[in-house]
């Protein structure tokens, strides 16, 4: 068998619970990203714990009004925990699959690419898939969406200095990775959703 024959990409697709990451090995969670404008969300209750501590009201009209904004983060909290641990379960974005006429049926990946608008994304010589909303890529790695996390980490590739070759295709499964982008687009879709409706927090300076 050839020298890296058959392997899974080195960082394998995972999500933590943060405002801002993807990150992992073998559903794991592990390669930490920094998070962008809303904090982490690895610990969603504790986040809005602390910071409605510092906003809390005397009146009881504010102790329900920092009641109800707990709860919203919260419940904000246990979704994204669902949909980012738990992201092989999420139903697929439905894209628009276009197939190459002459092209034998094939899902293998050897790298991705995206057309420059980002909307279309040319997964092999056989397949192309359109239609992604330019609110997936509002959910970002650092400096990249989750989607172009992927789009970058499964392919197939060669090491130069060992010669072993990464390949991020599924021999028991190959439409995972076309799956899998279906799924990302959801997960991306709904955290950019949750973290948009989360209720606004005042925290007032201590007289």
């Amino acid at each position: 068998m050839p020298a890296g024959a058959g392997q899974r990409p080195e960082k394998e697709f995972s999500v933590r619970t943060s405002s801002v990451g993807v990150h992992g090995k073998n559903s794991s969670l592990r390669r930490s990203a920094a998070p962008a404008d809303k904090g982490s969300f690895d610990s969603a209750k504790g986040f809005a714990s602390e910071s409605l501590h510092s906003a809390q009201d005397d009146t009881a009209g504010g102790a329900t009004k920092d009641h109800d904004i707990f709860r919203g983060f919260v419940e904000a909290g246990q979704r994204l925990a669902e949909i980012h641990v738990h992201y092989e379960q999420q139903p697929e974005y439905k894209l628009t699959k276009i197939e190459k006429k002459g092209e034998k049926l094939d899902h293998r990946v050897t790298k991705m690419k995206l057309s420059k608008d980002k909307t279309t994304l040319i997964y092999n010589q056989f397949l192309t898939l359109s239609g992604i909303p330019k609110d997936t890529y509002e959910y970002r790695l650092g400096n990249r969406s989750a989607l172009e996390w992927v789009i970058d980490q499964y392919q197939v590739s060669t090491d130069k200095r060992s010669g072993i070759t990464n390949d991020a295709n599924r021999e028991d499964d190959r439409e995972y990775i076309l799956r899998l982008i279906g799924q990302v687009i959801t997960v991306s879709l709904e955290t950019v959703k949750i973290v948009k409706s989360l209720p606004q927090l005042v925290i007032s300076d201590a007289e």
